[in-house]
């Protein structure tokens, strides 16, 4: 799915190579500050390397439109941005841009995946910030982007709902055979979801293991 030769991004990143697999999971672990959620904005075209050159299926990023980009690859950061509005709006913003539409009964699934009972027409403003965390999630997942790029997708969450979000959210790319990349603090859910898993320290490349 994703290829880097080379890549430089200031002091913060230097991977000479590394490859995402398509239609697998792929779990990115170290220690804060390593440079994981750089990696994310390079493959996501958030941002653009120094040197070196990010390639999705086998195309340099440099030549693919942001826009048509960021449809097929979605990136859910570490503290999401909740639109005004209600929940449904929320879940159904991102594709207005993109002129399609979700039923009711779709955009309830999304939020029963992460963990939601509230209404569609609550207003997402109400939400605690783990529950903003898991709508934005949910909203990720009705996109049916081919590649979900998660940034601590669970970092406000107690263990078990982390769990239970994780599992969900795995369970969701694999049924629907789609591309995950997920930074994660905890390598035992690496161990558990991660049939890819690389370690990233000081910006460069540790090491992959596959499960």
């Amino acid at each position: 799915m994703f290829r880097l030769e080379n890549v430089k991004y200031k002091d913060v990143l230097h991977i000479e190579t590394l490859a995402f697999p398509a239609h697998k999971i792929t779990c990115l672990v170290g220690p804060s500050g390593g440079g994981k959620t750089t990696l994310l904005k390079l493959l996501n075209k958030i941002l653009t390397p120094d040197e070196g050159a990010v390639f999705y299926k086998e195309n340099n990023l440099e030549t693919i439109d942001s826009v048509m980009h960021r449809r097929d690859v979605v990136l859910l950061s570490q503290t999401p941005f909740i639109f005004p509005g209600t929940i449904r709006d929320n879940l159904l913003k991102g594709l207005r841009y993109q002129g399609k539409h979700r039923e009711d009964a779709t955009l309830l699934e999304a939020l029963k995946r992460v963990a939601l009972t509230q209404s569609l027409d609550d207003d997402a403003d109400t939400l605690s910030g783990g529950e903003k965390q898991r709508l934005a999630l949910a909203r990720i997942m009705v996109l049916d982007a081919q590649c979900i790029l998660l940034d601590e997708p669970s970092s406000a969450l107690d263990d078990e709902t982390e769990m239970r979000i994780v599992d969900d959210v795995v369970a969701y790319v694999r049924a629907h055979k789609k591309t995950l990349i997920m930074v994660t603090h905890a390598k035992s859910i690496a161990k558990k979801v991660g049939a890819h898993t690389c370690t990233i320290e000081a910006g460069r490349l540790k090491g992959c293991e596959t499960a």
